[in-house]
């Protein structure tokens, strides 16, 4: 690609990945905030994941989208080019982008045994053990990205200092990591999720069918309503942030998948000739969209999340309008 003309593609990243943190940062600040000082409706277990699912999301935009991705876009040689930076920096990156996306599937795990097993959930579906598991999920993700400190090398190359592959590290080495974090990463979630939402539709469906013969007494047509309002609003949460996750990922992990089992293993990812380059990066952008988006998937699907995201609203404006 020609340095007097640069590509569409750049110019939009340039200008998506600064964005995408300017939204985020502050949905995922207001969203944690709502859930951990306001009632909405939502048991204990589930606020301690959403408000992690926040902290997470904001790690991946503070890490992933401003220190690496932003930075990139606006400055000839980051700072983590350079050591110890270039070898700690897919620590950080990996650490909070697994975090994320297994909160996403601890909280899919979660919300099944609630909805399919009361005896199950009384042991497993409580705070404390929502905070083990948080603590866990956050601990294992970085874990598993420390054998990235031995990957990368700061390297001074056509008069530019970069992070890349050591290229005196084994082949099997490399393509063992990046093989492991695209399973971590996107296939097992992704084998997780749809098997456990398939499994959650499928006993809503059945339980539907029974709720309509269920009609003997009228201490059953008082109960049914309101534990079918519930059992309801929870379904919608699970499917609404379990399905956007695996949605906005589906592209990056396909097209990593591509990049990885084929010659385009060997192209350059910044020639944006080649197609797949294009739809690689775009993926990644729809990738990260996931630490940005579920304020605003709250707001649309949960009317307790709106009433209170509604009414933080009026009291800062009121704050504002006195002050001026």
């Amino acid at each position: 690609m020609s340095p007097q003309k640069k590509h569409w593609m750049v110019t939009l990243q340039e200008v998506f990945y600064p964005a995408l943190a300017v939204v985020g940062i502050p949905s995922n600040t207001i969203t944690f905030l709502i859930i951990w000082r306001r009632s909405c409706m939502l048991s204990r277990s589930s606020t301690f994941y959403l408000m992690a699912m926040s902290v997470a999301d904001n790690l991946v935009l503070i890490f992933i989208v401003i220190l690496e991705l932003s930075v990139k876009y606006h400055q000839q040689e980051p700072f983590w080019s350079y050591d110890p930076w270039c070898s700690l920096r897919d620590i950080f990156n990996y650490g909070a982008y697994n975090a994320s996306t297994w909160l996403v599937v601890m909280f899919t795990v979660e919300r099944f045994i609630a909805i399919h097993t009361w005896k199950m959930k009384t042991k497993i579906c409580t705070p404390r053990c929502a905070a083990w598991t948080i603590t866990a999920v956050f601990l294992f993700s970085h874990l598993c990205a420390i054998p990235y400190y031995w990957s990368n090398a700061s390297v001074y190359v056509n008069n530019q200092t970069r992070c890349i592959y050591k290229t005196e590290a084994p082949f099997q080495f490399i393509h063992t990591l990046v093989w492991f974090q695209t399973l971590q990463a996107y296939i097992i979630p992704f084998l997780v999720i749809l098997t456990l939402n398939g499994l959650t539709l499928r006993l809503i469906s059945l339980s539907n069918r029974v709720h309509i013969t269920a009609d003997l007494t009228s201490r059953v047509n008082k109960v049914m309503p309101l534990l079918r309002s519930r059992k309801r609003k929870s379904v919608v949460l699970l499917v609404t942030v379990s399905m956007s996750f695996m949605l906005l990922s589906v592209t990056r992990a396909i097209t990593q998948i591509i990049l990885r089992t084929t010659h385009m293993y060997t192209f350059d990812r910044n020639d944006y000739y080649h197609q797949i380059n294009i739809a690689a990066d775009t993926g990644t952008m729809l990738s990260l969209s996931n630490a940005a988006v579920n304020m605003y998937l709250y707001v649309c699907t949960q009317s307790k999340f709106r009433q209170e995201f509604l009414a933080c609203v009026r009291q800062v404006s009121f704050y504002w309008k006195a002050k001026l």
